[in-house]
């Protein structure tokens, strides 16, 4: 499964990126600054969108996601690092990071919540904390669907869950955030935040 989900990521997001993805990626990445730390970097999905002024660390805890995302890494406009690592355990010192951003990633986290207690700890502080990520709608019947799909949908999609409130675990975390944009009916949220001072 290890390799067999990032080869079937990138066959599934192709078509979605072009529908709408390759925008909100743009728009959130254009808002980076400095050093920037990007977790679960996967395939590389957001190494084209980096704009120059930036450098990026990279973390992904799937090795061969990080070496599909190497072609991508090579054509970027700037200079990106990958790690090895998982977020809830951030090989860096405290307050490094001018920016964090995550993209479709915290719905596979074993556990957000230590995640985001290491990104607040390496952002430096006032930091631009951004987010783009499913969640589990708020219309009954579809956050229904979501929490019955779940179990199986872990089971071939890296862990992936469904059903996650995303932006509950953040407002818990402490972060100064923005009222979040909505997607796709509230399945996709872009949540903007900072690094509390």
């Amino acid at each position: 499964m290890e390799k067999l989900f990032p080869t079937l990521f990138d066959l599934i997001m192709q078509p979605i990126e072009k529908l709408k993805f390759h925008t909100i990626r743009r728009n959130l990445l254009s808002q980076t600054k400095g050093r920037v730390l990007e977790i679960g970097s996967g395939t590389g999905a957001n190494f084209p969108y980096y704009q120059a002024g930036v450098t990026v660390d990279a973390i992904e805890p799937n090795a061969f996601m990080i070496k599909k995302s190497e072609e991508k890494k090579r054509a970027a406009l700037v200079p990106i690092t990958t790690h090895e690592a998982d977020a809830e355990s951030l090989p860096f010192e405290d307050n490094t990071f001018e920016s964090v951003i995550a993209t479709l990633v915290f719905c596979t986290i074993q556990h957000p919540l230590r995640a985001l207690s290491e990104i607040k700890r390496v952002a430096k502080p006032g930091a631009p904390i951004l987010f783009f990520e499913h969640v589990r709608m708020e219309n009954p019947l579809f956050g229904l669907i979501q929490d019955i799909l779940t179990p199986a949908w872990k089971k071939v999609a890296d862990g992936c869950h469904l059903n996650r409130d995303t932006q509950h675990l953040i407002k818990q975390s402490g972060f100064h955030m923005c009222p979040a944009e909505t997607f796709f009916k509230g399945l996709f949220l872009v949540i903007k935040c900072h690094n509390p001072f």
